[in-house]
């Protein structure tokens, strides 16, 4: 099969591709590049990737990418990883990239899975739709309320999926990713802070970059 995803050169989004890879499918990558952290991490992220013949990577941001649904066209399914990532850095001025990156691309990206015919879409949402939930652990079936403008797109994006999913006969999965950790982690992470201090023997030091809440 030919599968195609987005922020395919992402911690997930390229481990994704070496796995469909080695199962045998065609693979067709879609990323933006957002300079969210150094573009030369996410380059090492996809170099496996890209030793595939089976491998073909499009930069292109999915909210302005024209005849997005030729670069989809005869995939079996859709990973929809790509998203402006960040809790801390949703406030404030640089809201607007979110929007246009985590609700304006996912709509376009529906509309052009409508129109090459696709299948399936499986979106990756987020943990933080759920918001500030006191009873553990959390279900599915649990009010959404979230708590950062993050989230807000993201839970927008999981609307419009199932919207789509519903009006036009889609079939479309949402995974609420946790906290995912392991190789290739974005450098801005928790897990890869703390265990890089660990590696090289530094002190690590908490401030109030580590705490979800809107600056001062």
């Amino acid at each position: 099969m030919r599968i195609v995803v987005t922020g395919a050169c992402g911690f997930i989004g390229s481990h994704l591709c070496d796995r469909l890879l080695e199962a045998g499918h065609d693979v067709t990558g879609i990323d933006g590049f957002v300079p969210f952290y150094p573009r030369e991490i996410k380059e090492r992220n996809i170099s496996g990737a890209r030793g595939s013949k089976r491998f073909t990577l499009h930069e292109t941001l999915l909210e302005t990418a024209p005849r997005l649904d030729a670069l989809l066209d005869g995939a079996s399914a859709i990973y929809h990883l790509a998203a402006q990532a960040g809790v801390r850095s949703s406030w404030g001025g640089d809201f607007a990239g979110y929007v246009e990156h985590n609700i304006v691309g996912t709509q376009r990206l529906l509309e052009a899975a409508i129109q090459a015919r696709i299948p399936r879409v499986i979106y990756a949402s987020s943990s933080s739709v759920y918001g500030d939930v006191k009873e553990l652990p959390l279900r599915e079936s649990m009010a959404l309320s979230p708590v950062s403008p993050y989230g807000v797109t993201k839970l927008a994006a999981e609307h419009l999926v199932h919207l789509y999913g519903k009006a036009t006969g889609l079939s479309v999965t949402s995974l609420r990713f946790f906290t995912v950790y392991g190789p290739r982690q974005r450098p801005d992470m928790a897990f890869h802070r703390f265990l890089k201090a660990v590696r090289d023997g530094e002190p690590m030091r908490l401030s109030a970059t580590l705490v979800q809440r809107p600056p001062d």
